[in-house]
């Protein structure tokens, strides 16, 4: 088990880590700015989901084994960025206002909610950061370090959960001002497709 000064130490320096700006915090933001902050919410529930998967691929060892297979990590680095183009393009496109019909496309909370599951298992990034950063607050003689790295992941998606969660409700009130002007709308959808072009170029090339 980890100590309760570990786990505080952990817990701090995840929070900090979480508010350096990244892919992960950049796309809640435009998200919940764009879709508003219950929608900016269900995507840091997702990223969270993934953070799961991540915690048990460094539990396992698999971030290693993905470290070491150069084709793999392409492969899962290409997915990612692909499907942040896709995300940009499809805010490019989106119409100005929220009341300009039937036709503007409503994301469900499913979806939204499984957007940021993908965005985050498809960075590859996040295994790797795991494996480096989680081992570092372990101590083999606090008993199995599998358990201690899941306790650490767990510590790590609460930090997620609150820092992630004051960034969506912040930037969903901002965005909800901005709603109230077609050009501002217009204005935000390209800022937001431009920012997820950006996070595709990062991811692909390694940045």
């Amino acid at each position: 088990m980890l100590s309760g000064a570990t786990t505080a130490a952990f817990f701090a320096a995840s929070v900090m880590l979480a508010l350096v700006p990244g892919p992960d915090n950049m796309f809640v933001l435009m998200h919940a700015a764009v879709h508003g902050a219950r929608a900016g919410l269900l995507v840091v529930l997702g990223l969270c989901t993934g953070l799961l998967f991540h915690t048990a691929a460094v539990a396992l060892g698999l971030a290693a084994l993905l470290a070491a297979s150069t084709t793999g990590f392409a492969v899962i680095k290409t997915l990612g960025a692909v499907y942040l183009l896709w995300l940009a393009w499809m805010s490019w496109q989106a119409p100005a206002g929220l009341g300009s019909g039937p036709s503007v496309p409503v994301l469900g909370a499913r979806q939204t909610y499984l957007r940021g599951v993908l965005m985050n298992i498809s960075n590859p990034k996040v295994a790797l950061f795991f494996l480096a950063f989680l081992p570092q607050f372990a101590q083999p003689a606090a008993g199995p370090v599998g358990i201690q790295i899941v306790q650490l992941g767990a510590v790590f998606m609460v930090a997620t959960l609150l820092t992630f969660g004051a960034i969506a409700m912040l930037a969903g009130r901002l965005g909800q001002r901005l709603h109230t002007s077609p050009k501002a709308t217009r204005l935000l959808n390209r800022v937001a497709g431009a920012v997820f072009v950006v996070l595709a170029l990062r991811l692909g090339l390694g940045a």
